[in-house]
């Protein structure tokens, strides 16, 4: 057998014990059992940095061994830890450095192990890996793209978060094309980038790009949709601002109360009626999620608004 990391099964006999002392092991092989997890490494390895195991193997602590271990003259010497990440322990002794796990988890526990075996460059190495992780660019704002429906109904029935969802198919607009239909088709989509990043945190956003519609939005909340419409502006921000009242739990907004909270004495010279009485009926649309509570059951589809 070669120096290299050996896992076998461990064998179904219960060892007999009996205490070693390691100081006189020199640069012989020895057969580590770890947990279980059985090992073929040298002492000159296990004694290379000033650690538990270096302590262990150079006769300042005493080490149990089987003395009936298969093949080595002495026999398994035993370590009672889980031998999991104990290959990846002999790599760094051997080499000073090693590939740490991807995940978070087993970079924990190996570390844990480092610990024990007071490898103190390695719990180092550890502890910078979990705080680049902690530290590393999470995205602000992540938008799902709907490819079926199966898929799409999946997201809206596990969403914990009301649902706007934008359907614009591209490939269709050729078919009732004008002059501004193109800049029609952008600028709903500027205004769907525009919402998700305001209310990312409180809404799902998602993306339909396989539909027959050239440009339809839809509304979801508690499971069932709330209104489907394509567009003037005004419509698309007041039903973003509608599905707010299923937020599950119910935030207020202040921002959008004291936005709303002007009189008709206080609206601008260039607010015509319209504007004003739509920004009262978000502002009471809004109020009244603190006032009521839908108990239709989840999955029930409502008669759409026109």
């Amino acid at each position: 057998m070669s120096g290299d990391t050996c896992l076998c099964p461990a064998s179904g006999a219960k060892p007999k014990l009996s205490g070693f002392k390691g100081g006189g092991l020199g640069n012989k092989y020895v057969q580590l059992n770890v947990g279980g997890s059985l090992y073929y490494t040298t002492v000159r390895a296990l004694t290379r940095h000033d650690t538990m195991l270096k302590a262990m193997f150079s006769g300042r602590m005493e080490v149990l061994t089987d003395k009936e271990g298969p093949s080595a003259p002495l026999g398994w010497i035993l370590i009672d830890r889980c031998g999991k990440h104990f290959g990846t322990i002999l790599n760094y002794l051997r080499d000073d450095t090693i590939t740490l796990p991807q995940n978070r988890q087993e970079i924990k526990e190996l570390m844990a192990e480092a610990k024990y075996y007071l490898i103190q460059g390695l719990v180092n190495m550890c502890q910078s890996a979990l705080q680049d992780k902690k530290d590393s660019y999470q995205p602000v704002c992540n938008i799902p793209i709907i490819t079926s429906l199966k898929e799409e109904e999946r997201l809206i029935e596990s969403s914990t978060k009301p649902v706007v969802k934008l359907l614009y198919n591209r490939s269709n607009n050729k078919y009732s094309y004008t002059s501004n239909s193109d800049d029609h088709l952008l600028k709903n989509i500027e205004l769907f980038d525009k919402l998700s990043l305001r209310f990312n945190g409180r809404v799902l956003f998602i993306k339909d790009v396989i539909g027959d519609e050239i440009c339809c939005w839809s509304f979801y909340g508690q499971g069932r949709k709330l209104a489907e419409v394509e567009f003037p502006e005004a419509r698309i921000y007041e039903e973003t601002l509608n599905v707010l009242l299923y937020e599950t739990p119910r935030v207020p907004d202040n921002s959008l109360l004291e936005a709303t909270s002007r009189s008709r004495s206080q609206a601008s010279p260039s607010e015509d009626e319209e504007t004003f009485e739509l920004r009262d009926r978000v502002r009471r649309i809004h109020v009244k999620r603190y006032s009521t509570y839908d108990d239709r059951q989840l999955g029930h589809q409502s008669t759409h608004r026109d």
